[in-house]
């Protein structure tokens, strides 16, 4: 029997680094990190003009200013008290509307058809209309958001609903559940797969809304931000601007999928096997 140590490895084994575990992890970032090299040297040698086209170091300086003095805070801030505003009223009403007409079918009949017509009308298409009803204020912006989020959230849930499995309702009622309980153990976690796929959905939605709602007349956030660096010829802010709303958008995707992995745990297509991903 081999002697092992305190900590469990045999006594003269060497800790070997799991370098296939580290390749796989630095691979998604190999072709942005190339990306980056190539275009840092076209600004530098004039390939193409920095006053258009400013080289990632000069980004990444004035990220810096603007982060020591507090604008790129503010300005980020605002623009994602208004994103998640827009997508806690769209979300929600999309979410409630998603399971009545999931699981209501005079309301389907009643509600799904007109909802389907609207949905084929591009909402930033409603920005001129949207102006004369609420003007310029805050109101617009977040009623653009609100539209953008509905639909991919009510469509998700609706036929996350929708697809429920009949066994599973019909076992549920066998042993007696009412149809609250239908509605609270059996039907919304069967649709909850489908419900957070509508939201990472929604949330793309969410920051390309926003980016141009934030250019109506706005006196804060990464839009007003980029269209004041627009007027000065400051390209270096405005890319910043893009990359910041970028960064926006990858970092709600990753909370929704660590969402998908807390919340989905008993779901076969979530769970992590072992020896997967090692």
């Amino acid at each position: 029997m081999a002697d092992t140590s305190v900590a469990g490895f045999a006594t003269g084994e060497t800790r070997k680094p799991n370098l296939k575990g580290l390749g796989s992890a630095l691979a998604p970032w190999a072709l942005p990190i190339i990306l980056l090299i190539v275009w840092e040297i076209a600004a530098r040698t004039g390939l193409v003009t920095a006053r258009l086209m400013p080289a990632p170091t000069t980004i990444a300086a004035a990220f810096w200013r603007s982060l020591l003095d507090g604008s790129l805070i503010f300005h980020t801030l605002s623009s994602t008290r208004r994103a998640f505003i827009g997508l806690a009223i769209g979300g929600g009403l999309g979410f409630v509307a998603g399971v009545v007409n999931g699981l209501w079918k005079p309301a389907e009949t009643l509600l799904d058809s007109t909802i389907q017509m609207v949905r084929n009308i591009p909402h930033l298409a409603l920005i001129p209309l949207v102006i004369l009803w609420f003007g310029i204020d805050e109101t617009a912006k977040m009623f653009l958001v609100s539209i953008g989020v509905f639909f991919p959230i009510y469509i998700n849930t609706f036929y996350g609903v929708r697809t429920i499995d009949p066994q599973l309702v019909e076992m549920a009622s066998v042993y007696g559940l009412d149809r609250r309980a239908l509605i609270q153990r059996i039907i919304l976690p069967g649709a909850l797969p489908s419900i957070l796929i509508g939201l990472r959905y929604a949330l793309g939605f969410m920051w390309l809304t926003l980016i141009v709602a934030e250019t109506i007349s706005a006196t804060d956030g990464i839009g007003y931000m980029t269209m004041n660096a627009r007027e000065f010829l400051q390209t270096d802010i405005v890319l910043l601007g893009i990359i910041v709303y970028a960064l926006l958008g990858k970092l709600a995707d990753v909370a929704t999928r660590a969402i998908e992995k807390r919340v989905l745990v008993w779901h076969p297509a979530y769970q992590v096997k072992e020896g997967v991903g090692q």
